[in-house]
């Protein structure tokens, strides 16, 4: 008994001590601080500061509706969740959305397709790997991932899309989705690793190198691969900062990347990219070639290309050089610089054999806040602009177009490729898939799932050979829902979806297809 009441009384005296401590301490920085709160509140200021550095957790998990939180919602996160875990997207009870709204709705057909009659390749059957829920507890989920077989949901040959078909190595697409730009030093190794290799085994899908170059990680995986070209043309320059044809060429020999890409801009920033310096190790530094430990920030744009004439002839001599499909990705802020663009395409007949096509929306590592608020128009406004232009100056059977921006579910794609997009990238579904918890820390280095970061100890947390197999599940349930939609919709493939199909309501319950509201259509 005594010795009980001994240990009793050193707890209560070491808290005591910690206690006397904090106090002590306390008193300091009161003395010293310039903070207004805790020059007078030093106790309760700093209670305050807790509760704000743990705030957006709790809101996350507690607070928050599950149609509520920006970016995206919890319903939204779900929903990749479930695709990529567990190949499935089945819900009970209803919808969460809000049909009080104004949206876009698919429209049923009365009739829809059979199965046995969509324009699908489901001759493809490959081995998978997708988890089984045990037991769900109060504190853990025990599931295991569990082998089995899925069919791919390809495109049959007749809708397969073929990117840069004048080119000596035209792309051919079979299916409509895959990874958009992620650069490494935004992203790590594994996660290069775990979105290749998913694409790869999920088949008629690719992955987007971003600007930061291409590195070893992203061909060894095997998948399909887009090498972005940024203004700061890392990877792509030789030691004066110079574009270099030379380098240039030597990717180009790679038989994984299938297009190029020229950045112009994407959504979350028109200007050039961002890396904290904090995230520019050894290797970052030896693929960019720039110092390690630096912040690096890209030009606005190529500083050899002041107009529109300048970049098709830039994009014409990489067609010619490399043989390959030559693109340009591009937000839109308004018609009339597209219109110079299109109409300079007629009057060199030199075309890009892809556009890309990102939303303001669109998202990034790291940011300004004002320019990722308000610098860009949303992914539909821009894609309608784009398609409709293309149409008016008859330039839009000359190239393919790409649409990125919150495409993450199924619903979302399937209004895109509506539109007139011909495919879709996503960069946020990817890294849901890979274990993203979207916990804001992409620009600190610091990510505890793994993915937005280099760092080897963070990076532990994922596994690329068991997120890979997410990653093709994915893909491959995306397809699948495409499938699903478009059959209900009255057509054999998504590839036949159209503005008649997609119809807009308004708040208070008019109705009226797309195709009216934007009669151009693809």
């Amino acid at each position: 008994m005594s010795e009980t009441l001994l240990v009793i009384i050193s707890i209560l005296l070491l808290f005591m001590l910690l206690l006397i401590i904090f106090f002590i301490i306390t008193f300091f920085i009161k003395k010293r601080t310039h903070h207004s709160i805790l020059k007078l509140h030093p106790y309760l200021g700093r209670m305050r500061y807790l509760l704000e550095k743990i705030g957006p957790e709790f809101r996350q998990y507690w607070f928050d509706h599950d149609t509520d939180g920006k970016p995206f919602s919890r319903y939204d996160f779900q929903s990749v969740m479930f695709l990529a875990k567990y190949r499935s997207e089945i819900l009970g009870f209803g919808s969460k959305r809000d049909f009080d709204t104004s949206g876009y709705y698919i429209a049923n057909t009365l009739f829809p397709i059979l199965t046995e009659e969509l324009s699908v390749n489901v001759a493809q059957e490959r081995e998978g790997k997708k988890y089984v829920i045990h037991k769900e507890g109060l504190f853990s989920r025990r599931e295991k991932l569990t082998a089995d077989t899925t069919n791919l949901w390809l495109y049959e040959e007749d809708d397969a899309v073929i990117v840069g078909e004048n080119r000596k190595y035209p792309w051919k697409l079979y299916g409509m989705f895959g990874a958009s730009a992620t650069s490494y030093g935004a992203i790590g190794e594994n996660y290069i690793l775990a979105s290749g290799f998913g694409a790869k085994m999920a088949g008629g899908s690719w992955i987007n190198t971003g600007e930061g170059s291409v590195i070893p990680e992203h061909l060894h995986t095997g998948a399909n691969i887009v090498a972005q070209i940024g203004p700061g043309l890392f990877g792509y320059r030789d030691e004066d900062g110079n574009f270099s044809m030379e380098q240039f060429m030597e990717k180009a020999k790679e038989r994984n990347i299938k297009a190029f890409e020229l950045k112009f801009g994407q959504g979350a920033k028109i200007r050039g990219g961002h890396l904290e310096g904090q995230k520019v190790n050894e290797k970052i530094a030896s693929v960019r070639n720039v110092r390690e430990g630096e912040t690096i920030n890209s030009p606005n744009r190529f500083s050899f290309l002041n107009n529109a004439a300048d970049t098709l002839y830039f994009i014409q001599q990489l067609q010619e050089n490399g043989g390959k499909p030559v693109g340009m990705k591009i937000v839109i802020g308004q018609q009339k610089p597209l219109e110079d663009l299109f109409k300079t395409m007629k009057e060199l007949n030199i075309y890009p054999d892809f556009i890309t096509i990102d939303g303001s929306e669109g998202g990034s590592g790291a940011t300004y806040k004002s320019m990722a608020d308000s610098m860009g128009l949303p992914l539909i406004p821009a894609l309608l602009t784009c398609i409709d232009t293309a149409n008016h100056y008859g330039v839009r059977d000359k190239f393919k177009v790409f649409a990125s921006g919150k495409l993450i579910t199924p619903d979302k794609v399937a209004i895109a490729l509506a539109i007139g997009a011909d495919a879709i990238n996503s960069a946020r579904g990817f890294m849901m898939a890979s274990g993203c918890i979207m916990a804001l820390q992409c620009n600190s280095g610091q990510c505890p799932s793994g993915v937005a970061t280099t760092n080897p100890h963070y990076q532990k947390a994922l596994d690329p050979y068991e997120k890979k197999w997410r990653v093709m599940n994915y893909v491959v349930s995306m397809r699948y829902s495409l499938f699903s939609l478009a059959a209900a919709a009255g057509v054999k493939s998504p590839r036949h979806l159209t503005r008649e199909h997609i119809m807009f309501k308004d708040e208070v319950g008019r109705v009226v297809p797309l195709s009216e509201l934007f009669p151009t259509s693809k």
